[in-house]
């Protein structure tokens, strides 16, 4: 297991982006759930945030694509609207406790 950060460090409705081993990954905090995702799109492999730590849209429900603007469910990774719809971020597994958020 790998920690990325503490609990505290994620709040609800907020989402991260962290380096482990080379691989570029994201998570996101919804409804007191932490997902997390490798940072590529699937449209062009190209990262998703457009600046440090900034992967949802504006309402904060969906993440979204910086270069084209697909929009993904949270829970699932599921491309909902744009160029790559019908195909999913690739999922990590994570957990957390007390301790941290951890990368299985």
């Amino acid at each position: 297991m790998i920690r990325l950060c503490a609990p505290d460090e994620l709040a609800e409705g907020q989402s991260r982006g962290f380096l482990v081993d080379g691989l570029q990954l994201l998570a996101v905090r919804r409804h007191g759930q932490v997902h997390a995702y490798r940072n590529r799109c699937p449209h062009r492999g190209t990262p998703l945030d457009w600046a440090p730590d900034q992967f949802l849209d504006p309402s904060g429900s969906l993440i979204q694509c910086a270069q084209h603007g697909a929009l993904f469910l949270i829970d699932s990774g599921e491309c909902v609207a744009g160029p790559c719809a019908g195909e999913s971020l690739t999922a990590l597994a994570c957990r957390e406790d007390g301790e941290g958020i951890w990368l299985l």
